[in-house]
């Protein structure tokens, strides 16, 4: 698959570092169709042809920016906010794939700005940030499923597989959700703990303590989204779908397959340890002790969640009728069939030993959130 759920995260990081920090200066509404006003574009460079560029905007479209002689170009680092720590850089620094902020008139055909001012952040130094931070979150987040929440406290508790967490809040914690119809990251809004309800998937960056049955959130990201788990009973590659009898239902469910769906496939060895794990009420969701069954399939230090970011993307097109899957999906609507978020194969194992999709739920908790920054890139 070109992309997925944890790449478009990961994407939506590099997007939220730079629009936060360029933002913080100016707006970027799409530009004006009235000729010589001034207008603020925020976009990547797509080519450079001596002083003009050719800016992919962030609404989508393209646009033709000349660089004045006295316009000033400044360099300014991931994660700054203040333009005084920005550095002068010449024309000749800008790079294709750089992200720019640009200020200028408007041509008389609305086709292009004589830019005056140009606020740049380098794609590589993006990179660096973006792969710091998806690291950061691997190492210090904890996910799993809301189980209760105390307002006045600040407290939210997740049940992640057989344990109990506990996530302390502040006023400083900043919390996203996802949109109801979407799995994208850029989707998600900016939300607060009012927004968070019981049985929600979510995941928390901060410190935890010794045994991670705490944590002191910095982010937060959350949702509410389907476990679905059972075997296909169809599937119509011209539609992207595929037909599921539910364990726990026994209904029918239709779930669309995007190209930002993370689709994964469990190796056998793997699949059959969480199986047993699962038979013997043990949690298989964060530290698997060091050979225990499946453990030549897990990298060591890692969780579950980790470790499916590791494994090869698979297709739809690899899928067969009767193959046993477990789904995380959009809650979906009348007019729109759920859209799958992670779809993981290779699970018939792991629903033999819970041959009501009773066990389901506590494996899927941990990573459903396959948007959040703690998958691979």
């Amino acid at each position: 698959m070109k992309t997925n759920a944890l790449r478009n995260f990961a994407i939506a990081l590099l997007l939220s570092i730079s629009n936060a920090t360029l933002s913080a200066q100016a707006t970027t509404p799409a530009v004006p169709a009235i000729s010589g006003s001034v207008v603020k574009q925020m976009g990547a460079i797509k080519k450079i042809t001596g002083s003009d560029l050719s800016l992919v905007t962030d609404q989508g479209g393209e646009l033709s920016v000349k660089i004045q002689p006295s316009a000033r170009i400044l360099r300014l680092a991931p994660g700054q906010t203040d333009l005084k720590s920005a550095a002068i850089i010449e024309l000749s620094d800008l790079q294709a794939g750089d992200r720019i902020l640009v200020r200028g008139k408007l041509s008389d055909n609305g086709a292009s700005v004589d830019a005056s001012a140009v606020i740049v952040m380098k794609q590589q130094e993006i990179a660096q940030k973006q792969q710091q931070d998806l690291l950061d979150w691997q190492r210090r987040s904890i996910g799993g499923l809301v189980t209760k929440i105390d307002a006045e406290a600040g407290v939210i508790t997740l049940s992640v597989g057989n344990k109990i967490v506990v996530v302390n809040t502040t006023a400083k914690t900043t919390y996203r959700r996802y949109a109801p119809d979407s799995v994208k990251w850029e989707d998600a809004s900016t939300a607060k703990l009012a927004d968070v309800h019981p049985g929600d998937q979510l995941r928390a960056k901060g410190e935890k303590n010794a045994d991670g049955t705490v944590i002191s959130a910095e982010e937060i990201v959350e949702g509410t989204f389907r476990n679905i788990a059972g075997v296909i009973t169809a599937i119509d590659p011209a539609q992207a779908t595929l037909t599921v009898q539910d364990l726990a239902t026994k209904k029918l469910i239709t779930v669309r397959v995007t190209p930002d769906s993370q689709m994964k496939k469990l190796p056998a060895q793997l699949s059959q340890g969480l199986a047993m794990r699962m038979k013997h009420g043990s949690t298989p969701a964060s530290s698997t002790p060091a050979g225990a069954p499946g453990d030549a399939a897990r990298p060591r230090g890692g969780d579950l969640n980790q470790l499916l970011a590791r494994l090869p993307a698979s297709s739809l097109g690899e899928l067969q009728k009767g193959e046993a899957v477990m789904i995380v999906s959009t809650q979906g609507s009348a007019a729109q069939p759920p859209i799958a978020v992670t779809l993981l194969g290779g699970v018939e194992a792991i629903l033999t030993a819970s041959p009501t999709g009773s066990g389901v739920q506590s494996l899927l908790s941990p990573w459903s959130l396959a948007g959040s920054p703690s998958g691979d890139q």
